[in-house]
């Protein structure tokens, strides 16, 4: 597949089926409904269930890392999750920000969006909200966040580009942005590349990590560091699915490796429009 539009269909799909299921069935993490392995979960899964304000309705395990955990949030901030799901990261934001603050969850999957509508109407939080949308073009008003979360999302997203010149058009000047993903080094087998079930799981849709920071950089960011660093490790189970088992020795003999990035990057303060549209 390689329009940019069946992509996303088939991510829609995935993550709509993943929001159906039943929580204790889905041990799927951000590898999709496809069949992954446990052992696949318990790798690209950090765990929330220590951090204030995690509901367990609301972590369908479908993470890479802990943006929350590093994004530096304060009482009264404005914060955005970007394929927010369920909600989880929402939640935890707003044990932060408080009272005064505000947090709107953004997700383009029908399902996920009902499914943390109902979990913030359990909460009885009334400065959460979740709105359906692309975040290519987000639902949301230029310089309104503090602060932009994300986890596991971007790898889905055909333009990455894109998503960056959103997130820089919605930060506030000297807003900022922490967020996990899932980066490259070294290439994939073309058969990964190219698998479908691999790109719903993160994995084929990611980019090598330089050129992801580079990205960031392009798009008028400053202050980038990455605040956290792990390898994913695809187990046996999955890579036969697509490699016969020479193949696999030679991917694992090679200098490619799958990591866990979490980044985080800041608008600057004398920011006024976005790069390169010749407004400042």
């Amino acid at each position: 597949m390689n329009n940019d539009q069946e992509l996303k269909e088939l991510v829609r799909q995935q993550y709509s089926r993943i929001a159906l299921q039943d929580k204790d069935t889905n041990a799927s993490s951000c590898c999709g409904a496809g069949g992954c392995s446990t052992e696949v979960y318990n790798i690209m899964s950090d765990d929330y269930t220590q951090m204030e304000g995690y509901n367990a309705d609301a972590d369908l395990g479908l993470g890479c890392g802990l943006p929350t955990a590093y994004a530096r949030m304060k009482e009264g901030d404005t914060v955005i999750d970007l394929g927010s799901g369920a909600g989880n990261d929402c939640f935890i934001a707003r044990s932060v920000v408080g009272e005064k603050g505000r947090v709107i969850g953004i997700d383009f999957t029908e399902a996920m969006i009902d499914k943390a509508r109902g979990n913030v109407a359990q909460l009885g939080y009334n400065n959460v909200e979740f709105r359906q949308g692309d975040i290519e073009q987000m639902p949301v008003m230029a310089n309104v966040a503090d602060v932009i979360v994300s986890n596991c999302v971007l790898n889905l997203v055909p333009n990455k580009d894109g998503v960056f010149k959103e997130i820089y058009r919605v930060l506030k000047p000297g807003g900022h942005f922490s967020i996990s993903d899932v980066v490259l080094a070294g290439d994939l087998p073309e058969q990964l590349k190219h698998a479908a079930e691999m790109y719903a799981g993160c994995i084929s849709g990611a980019i090598q990590r330089e050129d992801y920071l580079n990205l960031i950089h392009q798009n008028g960011f400053t202050n980038i560091t990455v605040q956290k660093q792990k390898p994913v490790i695809i187990p046996d189970d999955i890579l036969s699915n697509y490699l016969s088992a020479e193949e696999i020795e030679a991917f694992k003999q090679s200098k490619a490796g799958i990591f866990s990035i979490t980044v985080y990057a800041m608008k600057p303060e004398a920011a006024c429009c976005t790069p390169g549209s010749g407004c400042c």
